[in-house]
């Protein structure tokens, strides 16, 4: 193969991936529901077989009643969350003048503690407005905006809002799963249908052990969020402790979101600021347990995929889709390194997306050291 060959395959391949990444943009409110569904079919699948197996159903009542189930289920919990945000959001007035309350004081504080002038303190920036005109006072920034930021909050888990398409994707995924599966027979004729089957088993299982796990890790950190909140005397530590649980679907931010409402909730119901304090710094050593020893511990060996690139999907995704994009990020990710490491030509991409081995992390000192011993030992014998 010439220069001007590699060079122009090489081409047409970054024309392909940006092609596919830029559809993939265009064609988010086609493809986000695809792949829910998919997700969710792997959540269900369990369910369906218990039906099919156990108790002998056919499979279009399996899958009809395993998906009624589970989105039952989902739609209670939506409603449950929704009517507390709501309750939470009908006390914005008090939320908007407790936080006023604490900003004027602490500025003022701080003017007597470095001497400032008055005309530097809350007071003079209350009552005064800029030479554009712009109004500072923090009341009213907070009156006007209050509302956008609690429906943002709201509408944070937008890609449940469809509840239309998923469920009509997810009984087609399930229903027609040995036809889907035939599919991929003829689609990978080249290859025998017991490695297809070894392949799709995989992607399988990891999806399936990731799910679990992470349900286990909501549940545990959702436990620990409900004893700090409870410990604290905040009000609706229950919901707001599994609230933050849920919200680890978003990586990052989510952590973010579940730590300010209850320190918010803190900062009205209590006489003293340090409880806000405590909620978020409580939260902050629990993230700290969940991403260094839970997770790990639980989902680590079974989704094997070092740190940075599970950072680089979840920036990558969230930047093509957006917070939809940061939940699906590192399922779709695992299910590619399979594919990858399967797929001849491709292995070393699904190399570099798995964790690396301790002997490619040791610096070379080490590694001589450990040679020298081993010498050394010998000649001592």
């Amino acid at each position: 193969m010439t220069i001007q060959t590699k060079t122009t395959s090489r081409a047409v391949g970054l024309f392909t991936v940006i092609a596919v990444v830029f559809v993939l943009y265009v064609l988010k409110p086609l493809v986000m529901p695809l792949l829910f569904a998919m997700i969710l079919g792997v959540m269900i699948f369990p369910v369906q077989q218990f039906f099919e197996k156990k108790w002998r159903c056919s499979r279009m009542f399996a899958t009809i009643f395993s998906i009624f189930l589970i989105f039952s289920v989902t739609v209670i919990l939506l409603f449950i969350i929704f009517f507390q945000l709501q309750e939470f959001t009908n006390g914005s007035e008090d939320y908007v003048g407790r936080i006023s309350e604490l900003y004027e004081n602490t500025v003022a504080y701080l003017g007597d503690a470095f001497n400032m002038s008055n005309s530097k303190t809350v007071e003079g920036v209350d009552n005064t407005e800029s030479s554009s005109g712009v109004d500072f006072n923090l009341n009213n920034l907070l009156k006007g905006n209050f509302d956008k930021i609690t429906s943002l909050l709201t509408r944070s888990g937008s890609f449940m809002s469809d509840l239309v398409l998923v469920p009509i994707y997810l009984f087609f995924f399930l229903y027609y799963r040995r036809f889907l599966r035939t599919f991929a027979y003829k689609l990978f004729k080249h290859k025998s249908q017991s490695f297809v089957n070894k392949m799709i088993n995989k992607i399988y299982n990891v999806q399936q052990n990731y799910l679990a796990g992470l349900l286990k890790v909501m549940l545990i950190v959702g436990v620990l969020n409900t004893i700090t909140l409870l410990a604290l005397g905040i009000e609706n530590a229950i919901f707001f402790g599994f609230f933050a649980a849920i919200l680890l679907l978003i990586p990052y931010i989510g952590v973010i979101i579940g730590a300010l409402l209850p320190a918010m909730v803190a900062l009205v119901t209590k006489d003293s600021i340090w409880y806000a304090f405590g909620v978020i710094g409580f939260f902050g050593f629990i993230q700290f347990l969940e991403g260094n020893f839970i997770t790990p511990k639980i989902t680590g060996s079974k989704v094997n995929m070092n740190s940075f690139v599970a950072i680089l999907s979840l920036i990558a995704f969230a930047m093509l889709w957006g917070i939809s994009g940061m939940i699906v990020a590192l399922p779709i990710i695992a299910s590619l390194k399979i594919i990858f490491d399967h797929t001849p030509g491709y292995e070393a991409y699904g190399f570099l997306m798995s964790e690396p081995v301790d002997a490619l992390l040791q610096s070379k000192a080490r590694q001589r050291l450990k040679v020298w011993k081993t010498i050394r030992q010998k000649k001592n014998k």
